[in-house]
């Protein structure tokens, strides 16, 4: 139940205002005794959904915590988890009654859904571009991330800095098409997104990738490439993939709420 709910029945004098109190701390947190606190209200209070990172977890913790997620007071219809492990992934299938459980081996997330829950659409469009394969691990949940959050998202994969012709024919495209926010991920050197961000007039952020070895080897490199960048463009933690998809999607969603708000005005 959200707040406006929750004043709407005190209008309609369903309950009190101190029963109205009660029910709206519920909706800040919802505790697991001993191993959590599910913050219920954190996509009306930021516009971005709560989501549970699997890693770290056991797969009995895992379960309660998204058992709880799902159910009761404050309880969503979706939920995404992140970087989950096989053993985790079993358990929630077997223990978890969800209609839709969505699984993406790649970025290693699940969403569970309930029917007649679909991810309501935005109208913000985002890009990702991977420099080379071994970054679309990382890519895939900063895409699952933004889609979580109503954007449509475009990809373009393998189109590093050793080939950047491969590049141009679809970064043209994709700004064609009207994208509001670029992430690039990159691992090894991290050069991409500096090269994406001096061509376009969108924000661009920087994901580095733990590809690569010897001295900067595990993304450090990458990272420390992409703080140094004479372009302007954001920079999120080593394969922060749910991060950089969230930040992208968050600058879309308001992109396209003006585009909303505009062509209201006509």
């Amino acid at each position: 139940m959200s707040i406006t709910a929750i004043l709407s029945r005190i209008r309609e004098n369903e309950i009190t205002i101190e029963e109205a109190e009660q029910q709206i701390g519920l909706l800040r947190f919802k505790e697991i005794a001993g191993i959590a606190k599910i913050d219920c209200n954190r996509s009306e209070r930021t516009g971005i959904p709560e989501a549970v990172l699997a890693e770290g977890k056991s797969p009995e913790d895992l379960v309660r915590i998204v058992r709880a997620s799902l159910s009761g007071d404050g309880g969503k219809k979706r939920i995404l988890v992140t970087r989950a492990s096989d053993a985790q992934l079993d358990l929630l299938k077997s223990e978890i009654n969800s209609p839709i459980m969505e699984w993406n081996e790649r970025a290693r997330t699940l969403v569970c859904a309930s029917r007649g829950s679909p991810i309501e659409r935005t109208g913000g469009r985002i890009g990702i571009i991977t420099a080379g394969t071994a970054d679309i691990p990382v890519a895939e949940e900063a895409r699952v991330a933004a889609e979580e959050m109503g954007c449509d998202v475009a990809m373009i994969i393998d189109s590093g800095a050793a080939g950047i012709h491969r590049l141009f024919p679809d970064l043209g495209t994709m700004v064609e098409s009207g994208i509001d926010a670029i992430v690039v991920a990159a691992g090894r050197d991290g050069t991409l997104p500096t090269v994406v961000a001096g061509l376009v007039a969108v924000p661009v952020i920087g994901l580095p990738v733990s590809v690569g070895y010897g001295a900067g080897g595990r993304g450090e490199a990458a990272l420390l490439s992409m703080l140094q960048s004479c372009a302007v463009l954001a920079v999120v933690n080593i394969d922060a993939g749910f991060v950089a998809g969230m930040f992208a999607a968050r600058i879309a969603n308001l992109a396209a709420g003006a585009r909303k708000g505009r062509a209201a005005e006509f």
